[in-house]
């Protein structure tokens, strides 16, 4: 556990950042606040070029060991009723960042206050932009994390006992991308559908077409998901439409799978379209990579996490995504799920999520002895 009076000041300083939360890129205020917070307990944050968020170092010398929250919230109106509810017109931190940055704010503190035992350094990412899926990367090209040679992070679930631990090696979260796709055919009345190209009737075939993406080239064995989300066609009832869209997303949890799987979409849609004479193009709007643990360095936080909490379970993957995936481009990573309130209780990126303050102490201590371990790990090595 740790101590009482960090721990009610860690509830204050989630609630403030749940009452204020900021969208993706836009996240200047939190930046601002959580820059204040670390330098007031003497923590260096590194110069850089990035416009929100923000890097911190703990400790000096190798190994270097990362530890990543997000820090953006979600355009979404909150409904919880809570004290301390968004005061910002919709916005809400519905994906429960406020308890990641608080939580990495708490290790921050205890691993400054004992500093002296750090054999190694630890570097703090408070990320930007994880809904859209960028931030990673862009902390990554500002050359921030160059010499980190692990991270780990976390996310909260909420439909996860309040402080239960989830750990897995091999992939956590899904590969995902997003497609848009454009068909454009040719208007006309819709008296003489003839003299036209209907693109909805064509879409329509590539949609049901897709359904066999998955159905009938990926194994059983193994999972993958393709959900059309968003059609749009025509603003009227007697005028055949020109062009239509429809775009959603691809889930993955296999580099083999993820390949396959794109490339019958294209040959999908391209081969369907010619064959309704109408004109295709497919955007990737989106993609992020496999949240993939390594299993060796899963096996060492998993060994430390079972010393200070009984609390450890094998969790079933999720088919959501997390650009934490990006940073395995830099260094191997492990990614843990922590739970946040009780199942059967909203889901993330719900307007009535409510995350419990006593997951706090819980992923202080995650993150803390995590960074112990693998520091004492690379030193061994």
């Amino acid at each position: 556990m740790i101590e009482k009076k960090l721990y009610d000041d860690l509830v204050t300083i989630r609630h403030y950042l749940h009452s204020c939360p900021e969208l993706s890129e836009k996240e200047y205020e939190t930046t601002k606040y959580l820059s204040e917070k670390l330098t007031s307990w003497g923590i260096e944050i590194l110069r850089s070029d990035l416009k929100t968020g923000l890097v911190g170092v703990i400790g000096s010398g190798n190994p270097v060991i990362a530890l990543r929250a997000d820090i953006d919230g979600l355009p979404v109106s909150e409904r919880t009723n809570l004290s301390f509810a968004s005061k910002n017109t919709g916005v809400m931190h519905a994906c429960g960042h406020d308890l990641h940055m608080a939580s990495l704010l708490g290790a921050a503190k205890v691993l400054k206050d004992h500093e002296a035992k750090l054999h190694g350094t630890v570097k703090l990412i408070f990320q930007p932009s994880e809904e859209h899926g960028t931030g990673a990367n862009m902390v990554l090209q500002a050359g921030l994390v160059n010499d980190v040679q692990a991270f780990i992070g976390f996310h909260n679930i909420p439909s996860l006992g309040t402080g239960v631990i989830g750990l897995r090696d091999a992939g956590v979260m899904a590969a995902v991308e997003q497609f848009y796709v454009t068909i454009e055919g040719l208007g006309s009345h819709a008296a003489y559908p003839h003299e036209g190209v209907d693109p909805i009737l064509a879409m329509s075939a590539i949609i049901h077409s897709l359904q066999q993406v998955v159905s009938r080239n990926v194994s059983p064995l193994k999972a993958a998901v393709l959900s059309v989300t968003h059609v749009q066609s025509g603003n009227t009832w007697n005028v055949l439409p020109s062009s239509a869209i429809f775009e959603g997303t691809l889930r993955t949890f296999d580099d083999e799978v993820r390949e396959l799987t794109k490339s019958r979409f294209i040959e999908i849609v391209e081969g369907t379209a010619e064959a309704y004479g109408v004109r295709v193009k497919i955007n990737w709007l989106m993609g992020t990579n496999l949240t993939y643990n390594d299993p060796e360095l899963t096996q060492v936080v998993t060994v430390a996490t079972k010393k200070w909490t009984r609390e450890v379970v094998l969790p079933d993957p999720s088919s959501a995504g997390e650009d934490f995936s990006n940073y395995r481009i830099q260094a191997p990573s492990v990614f843990a799920f922590i739970g946040s309130n009780e199942a059967g209780s909203p889901g993330l990126h719900s307007d009535e999520l409510i995350v419990q303050d006593a997951s706090l102490s819980v992923a202080v201590q995650y993150y803390v002895h995590s960074a112990y371990a693998l520091i004492d790990y690379f030193s061994k090595k």
